[in-house]
């Protein structure tokens, strides 16, 4: 191995890296020493301070959009050359019944969350292969795709078929040096869990095993240890960091 392919010198693609659950996943690629570029629809306060960062790059780009996604692989590769990891964090949640969500809400939650997934995904892959390098995937999915969460079946639909994805992908790039797995983050402390009402946390802490809400960096953990090769020989597998709501 040369100093060029240790883990925290390897350039990491985070999608939705801008903001919540993904600013502290770029955060701690960047503590650990890894180069790294986030993309995500709009620059954020975050992404702004780190400017003058020689290990980052923020670059704005539509999941939703091939010719986007193109511009946005290429010029990260530009800046710091083939990617090796790649986490797709890129996701919104619209939390409301399925009999009342219009047809635009399901098509966002549909397109961003898994489309715009795997297009991001296939465009890496095929620099991936190119390069010869191998490489590691990380897909963020939920423990919604796991159990069974009123007013979120799109949302879980789209998380459920990233786990899907993680399994059929290993298969196909395995034997390429590329691996690929899901994280599954229960109730984290983040944007999307600011909405909850007391009662709701309450209640969500006292069925948590760890009586806990979990934090950005019990996520980050688990990324950072599939991306690395200390995981070397895990690949098809969904890592749920729940805190054993779910056990």
């Amino acid at each position: 191995m040369t100093s060029s392919d240790k883990d925290g010198e390897r350039h990491i693609l985070v999608s939705g890296g801008s903001r919540g659950l993904g600013q502290n996943i770029v955060q701690g690629l960047l503590a650990s020493g890894y180069r790294v570029s986030a993309a995500s629809r709009r620059p954020s306060e975050f992404t702004e301070g780190l400017r003058n960062e020689d290990r980052f790059l923020f670059a704005a780009a539509d999941v939703s959009s091939s010719e986007a996604i193109a511009g946005l692989v290429s010029t990260a590769e530009k800046r710091f050359g083939p990617i090796y990891g790649l986490v797709n964090c890129a996701g919104v949640a619209v939390d409301t019944v399925l009999a009342t969500m219009s047809d635009e809400q399901i098509d966002r939650v549909l397109s961003i969350n898994l489309a715009g997934t795997l297009r991001l995904t296939r465009r890496v892959v095929r620099s991936m292969l190119l390069s010869r390098r191998g490489g590691s995937i990380v897909n963020i999915s939920s423990i919604v795709g796991l159990r069974g969460y009123s007013g979120l079946a799109a949302y879980g639909a789209t998380k459920g078929g990233l786990d899907a994805m993680t399994r059929a992908l290993a298969r196909e790039l395995g034997e390429r040096g590329i691996r690929v797995n899901s994280v599954a983050p229960g109730f984290v402390e983040t944007e999307m869990t600011h909405g909850l009402g007391q009662d709701q946390r309450e209640q969500i802490v006292r069925r948590t095993p760890l009586s806990r809400l979990g934090t950005p960096a019990d996520i980050h953990g688990a990324v950072r240890f599939l991306l690395s090769d200390e995981s070397s020989f895990i690949t098809g597998h969904v890592l749920v960091v729940d805190g054993g709501i779910t056990a």
